[in-house]
């Protein structure tokens, strides 16, 4: 039986096992996918030790995902573009590198959203590397402006300088937001991970209005910091990244197996699994 797996550290609330067994029992695909936690300096020898067992395929998710990209034998250009990977891919005895995050936020706010992203206005918060993970992707749905603001202005700045043959974008510390803002975003994306501390990035209320559409790429099981602070600015449309989650672990399944599984019904039922 094909063997596939999620690596992390640690990796025990990993839904990805989850996700994986409803793709496989809708498309009839016969696999096994299990969660492995490994220790963060072990990451190169366990990887190798796994694919020389047979393994055909890994998602590779916080604290490995630089690891792999330096790891892997070769590398998608979106995972270049990314800095990352989270799938590893079996192919004629090599390891392929490949970044599906941002093609899994895309997927998620157009196919389950019914979000555009043409021509909008877009606010992307953080620097880190999730939001580096979106931003070719996101350029490619064409929007009018995108602005990135960050706690230190240099990593927003760094990100600009690295995609700018990708598009035209702002790049702001939150003092300088607040001081160069005025009209409120179409789309405010937080790629930050405050909301793990029970915390909210220090937008100005000035970026945000009824009809912003907001949208965490983290998710729990309860709202996001991000989003109700979005709701308690009166913001109308706001979503976590369960969806995201789901929709990057769809593209990760139609590489290894090529099959794409349908998405919506896998989001609900993972919903309903955290939610209870």
């Amino acid at each position: 039986m094909d063997r596939y797996l999620v690596v992390g550290h640690p990796i025990a609330h990993s839904k990805s096992p989850l996700i994986h067994g409803l793709f496989a029992e809708q498309t009839g695909e016969t696999l096994e996918y299990s969660a492995q936690d490994i220790a963060p300096d072990q990451f190169d020898q366990q990887m190798q030790r796994l694919f020389d067992e047979g393994l055909k395929g890994a998602n590779v998710t916080v604290p490995f995902k630089a690891d792999a990209y330096r790891w892997a034998d070769r590398l998608t250009m979106r995972a270049q573009c990314a800095g990352a990977v989270n799938t590893l891919i079996l192919e004629k005895g090599s390891v392929l590198g490949d970044n599906t995050d941002g093609m899994g936020m895309i997927n998620d706010i157009i196919k389950n959203i019914h979000g555009e992203l043409s021509g909008k206005r877009v606010l992307i918060v953080g620097a880190g590397g999730a939001v580096r993970g979106v931003l070719a992707p996101l350029f490619d749905a064409n929007p009018k402006e995108v602005v990135i603001v960050n706690r230190t202005f240099e990593r927003a700045n760094a990100l600009k300088t690295d995609f700018a043959n990708m598009g035209a974008m702002t790049a702001y510390s939150f003092d300088d937001l607040r001081q160069h803002v005025s009209q409120p975003f179409d789309w405010i994306i937080n790629g930050t991970s405050t909301g793990l501390t029970g915390a909210c990035p220090p937008l100005p209320t000035s970026v945000i209005g009824p009809e912003s559409r907001c949208y965490d790429m983290f998710y729990s099981d309860q709202i996001t910091p991000f989003n109700v602070w979005c709701q308690q600015q009166g913001a109308q449309h706001c979503y976590d990244g369960l969806g995201m989650l789901i929709e990057q672990a769809a593209e990760a399944f139609f590489l290894w197996r090529g099959v794409r599984p349908e998405t919506e019904s896998v989001i609900r039922s993972v919903r309903g699994a955290l939610f209870t």
